[in-house]
């Protein structure tokens, strides 16, 4: 691994790091299993394998000039990685995650976007192998390091500094929202504060995280992405400030360290927030201009634009047909908004229409479950060109229960305004939040009741509120079963179980 390759913009730090930097890629300390599974690696499929899900993913056709930073970066936006190896003649390398469940993500994601090291496309699998036995300890942290610093932006800006990001979205398509930013930051680390605003009819904000890692790795993710399909694109680089100053937790801004702080005068809340924003926190170049105008322009951007802007149908394609029911569909997507209707194809039974009772659900819904792993088939989910989902006509016996009306029903989770389910929306896990659970139902029960649905790695009850617990599935596509599964069982006489996926671990 060269100086040069960090470009002539880097610190010092990135190649005194890498001077002493111990390479295990001769081969050295490679244990003759590991040397067995490269040699078998030629035969295999390229659908992530037969290997059963691992800790460990195994990365071929890499480029000969291949680095340990190249590999590390690949895993960055999965999870937090313990070990790598690079095989340079083999052209090939182990990566080892803390958790399975990054593991999945990164072959499952890379299964339908293949990966690029150098402009070279290379292949992801699950390894044969639980965990990497050799010791790269140091090699592994050197990567690390250089990776955050190949990442750390344009002039090789230091990232230890830059906790807290500049976001700004263009060509936006629906209005965006602190709730909406939050929980996509919050897929990659612990987010502290945001502070939203507009500037130059643009819209922008400051999300401050708890750890540069975390910070990085949602730069290098979401960088230049669109939040929905085709609109909302993110520009994100590193703000020059070192801490955001929040005064007020509302729509507008809010620091989650600290729930107790006032929302202000909603009225006011624009001119005070600039205010604030004035008073505590060195803007650095944000002009803002005059407040008044700014929360003119706020108004006008976020709050004014129509609603039905896209449609509220999906298409979701690639189902298991064997195991696909309209209750099913509407258990899975209704954790992303209220399904109003479903209705699987009767001559194309692995696709399924679903109407949403809005726009902004239905690309929620897009956002978090397209090309998840569901019944063992990685489904597609995507806008249709349907208005809405038609009912069969009276006397049309060939529907066979395959289209089902959900408006009515008791289950919507959003229905009433100002829900905290609206807080709650997370990306599938393989933890989930259980609700509502009667005092006379004991943790062996729900285990055993999950355990249906795949292998059950942990359980705890909220210390707080017994009716409350968190349940750890082996893996996300088992969480999933278990959520479509379980979700509104009924465990007592007026208690039906609710699961929602969870953020937390145990």
């Amino acid at each position: 691994m060269d100086g040069d390759y960090f470009g002539a913009g880097t610190k010092r730090g990135s190649e005194e790091l890498m001077s002493h930097n111990p390479m295990v890629t001769n081969g050295t300390g490679l244990s003759p299993v590991l040397q067995g599974e490269v040699n078998d690696a030629k035969k295999v499929k390229l659908d992530g394998g037969p290997n059963p899900p691992s800790r460990v993913v195994h990365i071929r056709s890499l480029p000969h000039e291949v680095a340990e930073t190249d590999i590390v970066q690949l895993g960055m936006p999965f999870g937090k990685m313990t070990n790598v190896l690079v095989l340079k003649q083999k052209n090939q390398a182990f990566l080892e995650f803390q958790d399975e469940s990054a593991a999945v993500n990164m072959v499952s994601y890379y299964s339908t976007n293949p990966a690029q090291v150098r402009l070279k496309p290379c292949y992801v699998q699950f390894s044969n192998h639980k965990e990497l036995k050799t010791d790269a300890s140091h090699s592994f942290q050197a990567a690390l390091q250089a990776a955050q610093v190949v990442q750390g932006g344009p002039g090789g800006e230091d990232p230890q500094q830059n906790t807290i990001l500049r976001v700004i979205v263009d060509n936006v398509g629906y209005p965006v929202t602190l709730d909406v930013l939050h929980q996509l930051f919050s897929r990659y680390g612990k987010v502290l504060k945001i502070i939203t605003f507009t500037k130059n009819n643009t819209f922008q904000a400051l999300i401050q995280f708890s750890d540069t890692i975390s910070a990085t790795t949602a730069k290098v993710s979401l960088d230049s992405q669109n939040i929905y399909n085709g609109c909302n694109t993110l520009k994100i680089d590193y703000s020059k400030l070192t801490n955001l100053n929040v005064k007020y937790n509302n729509d507008k801004s809010r620091d989650f360290t600290r729930p107790d702080l006032p929302s202000g005068d909603p009225t006011l809340d624009q001119a005070m927030q600039m205010g604030g924003m004035g008073g505590g926190m060195p803007m650095g170049g944000f002009g803002m201009g005059n407040p008044g105008a700014f929360g003119a322009t706020a108004t006008r951007m976020g709050m004014q634009m129509p609603q039905q802007a896209g449609s509220s149908v999906i298409l979701v394609s690639n189902l298991d047909e064997e195991k696909v029911t309209p209750d099913a569909l509407f258990t899975l997507f209704g954790v992303y908004g209220d399904v109003h209707r479903v209705k699987i194809l009767f001559n194309k039974k692995d696709n399924a229409l679903i109407q949403m009772a809005d726009p902004h659900q239905a690309q929620l819904a897009i956002t978090f479950l397209d090309k998840v792993r569901v019944w063992g088939k990685n489904i597609r989910v995507a806008q249709s060109r349907h208005a809405i989902v038609q009912m069969p006509k009276e006397g049309q016996p060939q529907d066979a229960g395959l289209t089902k009306d959900f408006v009515n029903s008791p289950l919507h989770r959003f229905k009433r305004p100002g829900s905290k389910n609206c807080q709650n929306i997370f990306p599938p896990s393989a933890v989930l939040h259980l609700s509502n659970i009667p005092p006379s139902v004991t943790e062996e029960q729900l285990e055993t009741w999950f355990t249906d649905y795949g292998t059950v790695k942990g359980f705890k009850f909220f210390q707080k509120d017994r009716k409350m617990a968190l349940i750890q599935m082996n893996a996300v596509d088992e969480a999933i079963h278990a959520l479509i599964g379980m979700h509104n069982t009924q465990l007592g006489e007026n208690s039906h179980l609710r699961v929602s996926f969870s953020k937390s671990t145990i």
